[in-house]
């Protein structure tokens, strides 16, 4: 088996890369592994990728910082979060205080009045626990697709957040993946400059 990197989940934190990125594409493996801490020890696994993290650790939860959120969760992987105050648009429908991801349908800002800091990806495509899955996340520009075992589950545009109180864009940064209760592996993490997003992921 290949090298990994194995977080334990005990500690709520991040690995956090040193450099910023922008216009690139990131791929991954992970699988879950057996060990779950309190407060989380009966709750789904969870870790994620943080990127165009920006400003200080901590602006939530006390570790992580400004960014979106590509979710690697049990059988939520490809979800968005906004994390501390990432803001996008995205294509679907309604569900709840939540979007579900479908292309060609109404435009929503997450979040926004009503809507909260999730979006649901579609489809589903992630492996049974315990089975390795490739993450990949390509974003150039404010437009980021999360695509899970080569299947792209949502295309996220106009990434921005609020800056002495105006929306400005939110299009690098660094890079955090999370530990947050679960044991998980990481690995092959490769990320390589992109100029454009192939026409293929986009249709």
């Amino acid at each position: 088996s290949k090298p990994a990197i194995r977080i334990s989940g005990e500690i709520f934190g991040a690995i956090t890369s040193h450099q910023e990125f922008k216009n690139y594409h990131l791929k991954l493996e992970f699988k879950w592994g057996e060990k779950r801490w309190p407060p989380r020890e009966k709750a789904v696994r969870d870790s994620g990728l943080l990127y165009h993290c920006v400003g200080p650790h901590g602006a939530a939860g006390t570790f992580w910082m400004k960014s979106q959120e590509l979710q690697i969760q049990e059988k939520d992987c490809g979800d968005y979060w906004s994390v501390a105050g990432g803001i996008v648009d995205v294509e679907g429908q309604k569900k709840g205080n939540a979007i579900v991801y479908k292309k060609g349908e109404e435009k929503f800002t997450v979040p926004s009045k009503g809507i909260g800091p999730r979006i649901i990806k579609s489809p589903d495509n992630e492996k049974p626990t315990g089975q390795w899955n490739t993450i990949e996340l390509m974003t150039v520009g404010g437009t980021s697709l999360h695509i899970v075992n080569g299947k792209v589950v949502m295309i996220l545009t106009n990434s921005r957040h609020v800056v002495d109180g105006k929306e400005v864009p939110l299009t690098k940064g660094k890079i955090q993946i999370q530990s947050e209760g679960a044991e998980v592996f990481y690995r092959n993490i490769a990320v390589r400059p992109i100029t454009s997003i192939p026409e293929k992921y986009l249709r």
